[in-house]
């Protein structure tokens, strides 16, 4: 009888392969944010360091001013050289957040005595910023799954997605070059508020959001995505006290910090794009409350106080919406209408639906911006939904459809697609390999444990077979 000793060596190589893999994903991190960065320098490499298009042009203006007179300055500051011959208040018309990067990036390096052009700053900005929203991919993928590996996909697929290459290359210092990472980021440190709990975390995604106030007008994307998340939540019932503390913070900081920036301003409050955040946080309070006397009163006179409570919503709500509606205190943008109704502009707003990225997306842009990773997406969104659902999956989920809606509507909003569409992409393709790896695994294993079998006499006993006895000649007498 043989006795097999099992070779433990294979398993023992993945132990220690295992153990280092910490220091592998930051070198791939690192490999994966020089990659984002080299894409985006070719003109620069071909040609010289230049900024290009309209906008940008004006962007790096307002920054050399910003850099030379300061803050107080650039509030107040009447370009005479703008919308000629009107003039423009520079202040009070734009999203100063791009300019102040620079120019903070600018003072700082005069502050530690490395002194660099302003123009070189501008120029390589986008560059910068897209490594930076290649590890802040990785770092919202990973809280979403809690799977380092899909984080790294998802860094990998954003750092060369055509769709966000075509917004941050080198030159093109725009408004979308610091705000892709500003919307990234908030949604990673809202998700990781949730998963806490903590006000720290919430504060930090407030913050981040006010940056992304600061830097673009896609803004409103973030203020109407996370109240829905938290009404999904609700009717879910999957809300917790942690989102509640999340949700408050981030509202109510949020909108005050929306404040300070001129060119928002009172829209905080009086647009309706706002509108769903201050929904949302009435009843979500509400819902609190309910959840709170229902454990605490008797259940008739409990009955009766929601069927009080829910008429008195509902003739207040419809007081206040008609009363805005009607005076004019609140009302849609163009583009939000836009988005709402994709034959809005072209009915009443022609000098918008003129714009060519206003225009709704074809079938052929999601795949020239996108790549093959659409066809990633239904396996991605699968495993958001039906395997191991967290938190964190459930906003992916709504994050891309959503996105989806509104890519479809307008397409310059491809570039809100394009990061979700890596991270789903980057889960589905990390459980696609976290499958083939372990039938690997299992296979070096078991190859490793029948090279280990080594016979010796002294082992086994050989057991001989008796003679069959119709095969055995007969004696002669």
């Amino acid at each position: 009888m043989i006795q097999v000793k099992q070779d433990d060596s294979v398993v023992e190589a993945f132990k220690t392969l295992r153990a280092i893999s910490p220091i592998f994903k930051i070198t791939i991190l690192a490999l994966i944010c020089f990659l984002a960065f080299a894409t985006r320098v070719f003109s620069v490499i071909r040609y010289e360091s230049i900024i290009h298009e309209f906008d940008p042009w004006f962007n790096f203006r307002s920054t050399k001013f910003l850099a030379k007179e300061g803050w107080y300055a650039f509030w107040n500051w009447y370009d005479s050289e703008s919308w000629y011959p009107l003039g423009r208040v520079i202040g009070g018309t734009v999203f100063p957040g791009i300019m102040g990067t620079a120019a903070t990036t600018k003072w700082l390096l005069d502050a530690i005595a490395l002194p660099m052009d302003i123009r070189n700053i501008c120029v390589f900005l986008a560059p910068v910023f897209s490594g930076f929203t290649a590890i802040t991919t990785f770092f919202f993928t990973k809280e979403c799954t809690n799977r380092a590996e899909a984080g790294l996909f998802a860094a990998l697929f954003i750092s060369v997605i055509p769709s966000y290459i075509s917004r941050s290359v080198a030159g093109s210092y725009d408004n979308e070059a610091v705000a892709i990472f500003a919307l990234v980021n908030t949604f990673y440190l809202w998700i990781k508020a949730c998963n806490t709990g903590s006000i720290l975390w919430a504060i930090a995604c407030t913050l981040q959001y006010f940056f992304m106030v600061a830097a673009w007008g896609g803004y409103s994307f973030i203020i109407n995505l996370i109240p829905i998340f938290v009404l999904c939540i609700i009717f879910a019932n999957k809300f917790n006290m942690k989102i509640y503390i999340a949700y408050s913070v981030f509202y109510v900081i949020g909108t005050v910090l929306a404040f300070t920036i001129p060119f928002v301003n009172f829209n905080a409050i009086k647009s309706s794009e706002h509108l769903a955040s201050h929904c949302v946080f009435f009843a979500m309070n509400a819902y609190v409350v309910v959840e709170f006397l229902r454990k605490n009163l008797p259940e008739a006179q409990f009955d009766g106080l929601i069927r009080l409570g829910k008429a008195f919503a509902v003739i207040s709500f419809t007081f206040v919406f008609l009363y805005f509606t009607i005076y004019g205190k609140t009302k849609w943008s163009g583009r939000s209408m836009s988005l709402l109704d994709p034959t809005y502009a072209r009915k009443y707003i022609p000098i918008i639906a003129s714009v060519s990225e206003h225009q709704p997306t074809t079938w052929a842009n999601y795949f020239f911006d996108c790549g093959y990773l659409i066809f990633f997406l239904p396996v991605g969104y699968y495993y958001c939904l039906c395997k191991d659902v967290t938190l964190g999956k459930i906003f992916v989920a709504i994050y891309g459809v959503l996105a989806t809606y509104f890519s479809c509507v307008m397409i310059r909003l491809m570039l809100t697609l394009a990061p979700i569409v890596c991270v789903i992409a980057g889960i589905a393709l990390s459980e696609i390999m976290n499958q083939a790896g372990d039938s690997i695994r299992q296979a070096f294993i078991d190859t490793g444990s029948q090279a280990a079998v080594k016979p010796d006499d002294s082992e086994f006993q050989r057991i001989e077979k008796p003679e069959d006895p119709k095969k055995t000649t007969p004696v002669k007498k």
